[in-house]
């Protein structure tokens, strides 16, 4: 559920709030405004995306780039088409926040297609040092997965995951078939074992 969009059987997946796939057409600029009280991350699909808060603070992506924004107790902003040529795609998660009233920031990670071939890399964590931080109980992966290769996830006890196959494929979870543009909810599965027929650019949510 989203704005006007209402559907009380997806309000939300554990701590995941919004799983937005939105495309700008050239030079196009969804103008400044407000949010507060929500952790957002975004990630880059195709083309090159700014990001730019109401000081003109914010950052570009270019494709497979992800960005953290920590909204905190408020901020403006706005999401920019940085190419007056082509369009702009661009995928949004909201998690809902483990603290409250904190002080809006702004964090980014390049990402290169190898640094993740064949293998879910960590973009986003509450609880590695090595990914971009997030205040939520939450995690994101990326994955560019080959034709013809699988790779394995175990998710801990407890939490789920939210896989979307934003490009390519078709691949297999655990021997179920997903689509290009689909998305899968799992829960109380031990480990996931994700397959691709074609190659296949995977984003994996793991949430408490």
């Amino acid at each position: 559920s989203f704005d006007t969009y209402d559907d009380p059987d997806y309000v939300q997946f554990g701590t995941l709030r919004v799983f937005n796939d939105d495309t700008l057409s050239p030079g196009a600029i969804w103008p400044l405004h407000p949010h507060r009280e929500i952790e957002v991350v975004t990630y880059c699909a195709e083309g090159e995306f700014r990001h730019a808060d109401e000081h003109g603070v914010g950052g570009i992506l270019q494709k497979g780039w992800v960005q953290h924004t920590t909204v905190g107790k408020g901020m403006y902003h706005a999401e920019i088409n940085n190419d007056a040529y082509r369009s702009m795609r661009f995928i949004q998660m909201w998690f809902i926040p483990t603290q409250r009233r904190l002080e809006p920031a702004i964090q980014q990670m390049r990402v290169a297609r190898e640094d993740r071939t064949n293998r879910f890399l960590l973009l986003v964590s509450s609880q590695n040092g090595e990914a971009l931080p997030i205040h939520s109980e939450g995690e994101v992966y990326s994955s560019f997965l080959q034709a013809r290769h699988a790779v394995k996830f175990a998710p801990r006890e407890g939490w789920g995951v939210y896989l979307y196959l934003l490009e390519g494929g078709p691949v297999r979870i655990n021997e179920r078939r997903l689509e290009t543009l689909g998305a899968a909810i799992v829960t109380k599965e031990k480990e996931l074992v994700v397959s691709a027929e074609l190659d296949a650019e995977l984003l994996l949510v793991h949430v408490q």
